[in-house]
């Protein structure tokens, strides 16, 4: 990887790769993105200052327009369940339920019970593993968070999705294992132990030793280790936790030995010296998905850890090299001045004639007694900068690859603590950032320093330590990868593997098709230590190997087996062989790959090794879809001969409800905790203080804080979080998540907390559910049940397809609209007459819309949904004992397209009516209303559904119209142009008030009119298409019934 690419330094060399297989970006490109990004930072400077007025506008006061108004306060009364139940106890149902919904209640319990009765095992439908069930197996593996994290809404998102598909697929009767881990995170779980052995006790890992250290690691896994695993606990997900897995417990080490022995043995990987990322503050080399591509735009100051003073980037220095024996100088651009010290050529195009005359010369170099050569590599690009390009081999990736092209020396000026090494005395033991002013003055000194100019480029940065990358020559160890990358991108190809959403297939095969091999070791204690063993032969005669050549290494299980392994190959005794094991351990992506059969005891052939490899999905974030998503294809292939998973659903990123990326610095980064408890302002800044930003990120933390939680975040529950999760998931890139959103589905939790009081009251404790049919059933009986099918169907269909929001929006719209805003409204005059047969009917109507919108809401909303389906009355001992075991609703019958047309038009019958009724402000009162109709299929409707019209409406009566008047006194609106609605006013209303509104009315309906005649009679009016025309064809007729209706309203009013 370059450590700094920039259209115009010697950072960047055409058509070379970075190690992710994306190319780089050019001028044009990193200027457009410069551009939008300064389009982005107008706009929230623009956000940030109407805040800010705004917030001094309500400190001023007064009556000014200004003046910010004051967020209303949500407050609710939280209730807690405080009934003595001990863990795994089923919890007490026989209390009424509270009044309203409070998620502390709600939630306690339930879920230490769900785990004792195992409902979350493979075993639980059949005791074993090696039985069939009908439905088939269903696996999937967590992607492990870091064992030293803390949740974040990644993870919710994550558990969210899993926990959501994994108890869709068991209720549906499948054996279902979600199998939860934990990754040791190397570099990530050392630092912060390494931070905290020297903020306790002033030491460093090298002053203790590795055994220590790595005693110290221990002692902090098992002390927070298990921190992460109970908050994910909150978020209900239903995994088998006796399966839990660590990537540092025995089935992993063990299986990570045997993978790599098998790989090393087979040649695939080996041993060799090349450019790596080397972070000077770990002193290791990382992986490429840790290190984060921060672009300028032009001379930017960063911060770098061990410098008290900024460091300039975004720059582009051109000097001089003198050419051999001649006045000419031979001038070049880098934007890292430092990595000079090891140039060993300058390189130019073979087809640039500005430089043919130089073919065979040399340039001196102006520190070291160095001749170095003048090149010609079509690599080049001639209008690139001068067309001369300096050449560090020891420094840069694409150097590199020249270098070894031309036989070039590779001088090594920049160490692993990053000082300057001895390759130019002038400028030892300096610091790399300290010699970069340092060499740009001595070049001004020697008069061949030329100009400095603004440059956009790319810095490379350690995610870990902010440190910058230095590409550093290094041995290590590497894992070739086309072979296994052409088989994963054949598998996907082929349709073994599905990626959803598929626009991401594209950049799939791209990373595949550019891949290179894969550094695989790292300069760390805490990891697994890579079974190798370097060979020395104690014998004047043999000539040893360096620690780069792979000839030298044997990989094994133990020192034994390595001994054994070394006699054989060299032929050699025993006694004149001596062998060491590598310090190194392998990148965390390393074990990480091997999870999907690894958890199950491989290289042992386990009864869950055959009985869940491969899995059936693989869900993650898409920013690791080939750090680690794609490894595990390659080691699932190799090593165990098919894909480790047939689907892989690749969820959004979370950011803020401004679409910033979470950040601490920003104060925007949510804990899922503090959604579910809720907590106050001051606690938020609490843990801000308490963290390891600088105090300037959290005086700026803190005001983010106040702008988007100034009351803090309020009680929302699990159920909510996990609904507002999924809701957001369309299957896009970026998630830009609203707490107030989350608030709005706490709502929508009380509204179903009401509604299955209300029902429980008069379906009453003695009713007896019945398998009746519902051919006497009410018309608005079979209309629920057609729209219980119809969201029943959206369901499973969403689940299917991953399309998490038309799941979500089907239960909403059944819950709030279809069940809560028009069935229960209806139910409640058929409870108040004495229809015992339609009651009956209605009572096991409703009890169907209960038990079958539970169970559907039931993998969104698992807490909530327990809560009230244990109470539903009547359940028998073959019940099941959990809703999440219970069946979940597919293909029910009670599909009618018919009478979902016909209450279409009722309920916009009822809206109009509400609509005048708010308009003449007579919600509180009850009025007659007239549907006087043109059509008679229309008028035959809306009188079979007076009942629900009148309820839906407020009304008093109904009347249907199809010839004649209706009585003066009326409110008049239109539901179609057969259609009209009038409500009945007289003696209700203000006269002279509404001869005003009607006026304004009719005067704005005349304009339309005119405005549409006019467009109609224009010349241009016949070239515009008939599709186009369509919709001003449509609203004539409507907006002259309009008029019309207005018009004799004004005529009524005024007699």
């Amino acid at each position: 990887m370059e450590p700094e690419t920039s259209p115009n330094s010697s950072g960047t060399k055409p058509g070379a790769a970075d190690t992710t297989g994306k190319k780089e970006k050019s001028a044009a490109q990193l200027k457009k993105e410069a551009e939008k990004e300064a389009k982005r930072k107008a706009k929230l400077e623009k956000f940030a200052k109407k805040q800010g007025k705004q917030q001094a506008a309500t400190k001023q006061g007064g009556d000014s327009k200004n003046t910010a108004k004051p967020t209303k306060k949500r407050e609710v009364t939280k209730i807690s369940y405080d009934i003595d139940t001990k863990p795994g106890e089923k919890k007490d149902i026989t209390r009424s339920l509270p009044d309203s919904y409070s998620p502390a209640y709600v939630e306690a319990a339930w879920y230490t019970w769900w785990m004792k009765e195992g409902f979350f095992k493979p075993e639980y439908y059949t005791g074993d593993v090696s039985t069939p069930v009908p439905g088939g197996n269903f696996m999937i593996c967590i992607p492990p968070p870091n064992v030293t994290g803390s949740l974040h809404l990644g993870h919710a998102l994550m558990c969210s999705v899993e926990d959501c598909i994994t108890r869709w697929r068991r209720m549906k009767g499948q054996r279902t294992l979600w199998n939860p881990g934990c990754d040791h995170a190397g570099i990530a779980t050392q630092v912060v132990v390494e931070k905290k052995l020297w903020r306790e006790r002033k030491l460093t890992r090298h002053d203790i030793g590795r055994e220590k250290f790595l005693e110290e690691v221990w002692k902090y896994k098992h002390e927070k280790g298990g921190r992460i695993y109970e908050q994910i606990k909150c978020l209900a997900a239903s995994a088998d936790w006796d399966r839990a897995f660590f990537s540092m417990d025995d089935n992993c080490c063990r299986a990570v030995k045997e993978a790599f022995i098998r790989l090393h043995d087979e040649g695939v990987i080996y041993r060799n010296l090349r450019l790596v990322n080397w972070s000077c503050i770990l002193r290791s080399a990382i992986a490429d998905i840790e290190v984060d591509k921060r672009e300028l735009t032009g001379r930017t100051l960063l911060s770098v850890p061990g410098y008290d003073e900024k460091v300039e980037f975004g720059v582009l220095v051109l000097f001089a090299y003198p050419v051999e024996d001649s006045d000419e100088r031979l001038i070049v651009a880098t934007t890292r001045i430092e990595t000079m010290l090891g140039d060993t050529a300058v390189a130019v195009h073979p087809k640039d004639e500005r430089y043919s005359h130089l073919r065979g010369k040399y340039v001196l170099h102006p520190f070291a007694d160095r001749r170095m050569p003048i090149v010609f590599d079509d690599f080049v690009e001639m209008s690139f900068g001068t067309g001369a390009v300096k050449i560090t081999p020891a420094h840069d990736q694409n150097d590199y690859e020249c270098g070894k092209r031309h036989n070039l020396p590779f001088i090594e000026t920049i160490d692993e603590n990053g000082m300057i090494t001895d390759a130019c005395p002038q400028f030892k033991g300096m610091k790399r950032f300290d010699a970069r002013k340092a060499v740009l003055e001595a070049l001004k000194e020697k008069g061949l320093y030329i100009e400095t100019k603004e440059n956009p480029m790319v810095v490379p940065i350690c995610s870990r330590s902010k440190d910058i990358i230095e590409p550093l020559l290094k041995p290590q160890w590497y894992c070739k990868c086309d072979d296994m990358a052409l088989n994963a991108a054949k598998a996907v190809r082929d349709g073994r593997i599905k990626i959803i959403p598929n626009m991401f297939e594209k950049t799939w095969f791209q990373w595949l098709d550019n891949i290179r091999d894969w550094c695989i070791s790292r300069q760390l204690w805490w990891g697994h230590r890579i079974p190798a063993y370097f060979v020395t032969i104690n014998d004047p005669d043999v000539k040893n190997g360096s620690d780069a050549d792979n000839h030298f290494w044997i990989s094994a299980h133990n020192e034994d087996e390595a001994m054994n392994k070394a006699v054989n190959r060299f032929n050699c005794p025993k006694e004149k062989i001596t062998l060491k094991q590598d310090e190194d351990v392998l990148d965390t992506w390393f074990s990480a790959a091997l999870f999907p059969f690894a958890i199950f005891g491989w290289p042992n052939e386990t009864l869950d090794l055959k009985t869940f490899y491969p899995g059936s999905l693989l869900e993650t974030g898409h920013d690791i879809l080939f750090f680690w998503v794609a490894r595990m294809v390659f080691f699932g292939m190799k090593l165990m001969g098919d894909v480790p998973f047939k689907e892989i659903y690749l969820h959004a990123i979370v950011r803020d409800a401004h679409g910033r990326k979470m950040s601490k610095s920003l104060g925007n980064i949510i804990d899922p905790l503090d959604v579910i408890s809720g907590i106050g302002l001051e606690d938020l800044h609490e843990q801000l203080r308490n963290s390891n930003l600088d105090k300037k990120e959290i005086a700026k933390a803190i005001q983010g804080q106040k702008e988007d939680f100034p009351q803090g975040i309020p009680e929302c529950g699990a159920d909510a979080l996990r609904f507002t999760l999924l809701a957001y998931s369309s299957q896009g890139r970026d998630i830009n998540l609203d707490v107030g959103r989350t608030w709005g589905y706490r709502k929508f939790c009380n509204k179903i907390w009401n509604a299955t009081k209300f029902a429980l009251s008069v379906i009453g404790n003695d009713f007896i559910p019945s398998t009746q049919d519902f051919t006497k059933a009410s018309l608005i009986d079979q209309w629920i049940l057609n729209r219980l099918s119809m969201a029943t169907d959206v369901c499973n269909m969403g689940f299917e397809t991953y399309i998490f929001q038309d799941m979500t929006t089907a239960i909403y719209n059944f819950w709030w609209y279809d069940l809560c805003d028009v069935y229960i409204e209806c139910l409640k005059p058929v409870f108040q007459n004495s229809n015992k047969e339609a009651q009956n009917i209605a009572r096991n109507v409703l009890y169907i819309c209960l038990d079958h919108g539970l169970r559907l809401l039931h993998p969104c909303m698992p807490f909530v949904t327990e809560e009230l389906w244990q109470r539903l009355p009547n359940r028998t001992k073959d019940s099941p004992p959990s809703i999440s075991v219970a069946r979940y609703p597919e293909n029910l019958s009670w599909r009618n397209t018919n009478i979902e047309d016909e209450v279409n038009l009722c309920q916009e019958v009822a809206r109009v009516v509400r609509s005048i009724r708010t308009e003449y402000q007579t919600n509180k009162t009850k009025t007659d209303i007239f549907v006087k109709c043109t059509n008679e299929e229309i008028a035959s409707t809306v009188s079979k559904y007076r009942q629900e019209i009148t309820t839906l409406s407020y009304s008093s009566n109904l009347s249907v119209i199809t010839t004649g008047d209706t009585p003066p006194g009326c409110a008049i609106s239109t539901v179609s142009d057969k259609c009209e609605v009038h409500v009945m006013l007289r003696g209700i209303i203000d006269v002279q008030k509404e001869l005003s509104k009607l006026s304004t009315k009719q005067s704005r309906l005349n304009e339309q009119l005119q405005k549409l005649q006019e467009s109609t009679q224009s010349d241009n009016y016949d070239k515009v298409s008939f599709d186009n025309n369509q919709p001003r064809q449509g609203r004539y007729p409507l907006l002259t019934v309009t008029k019309n209706i207005v018009r004799t309203c004004y005529i009524i009013y005024r007699e």
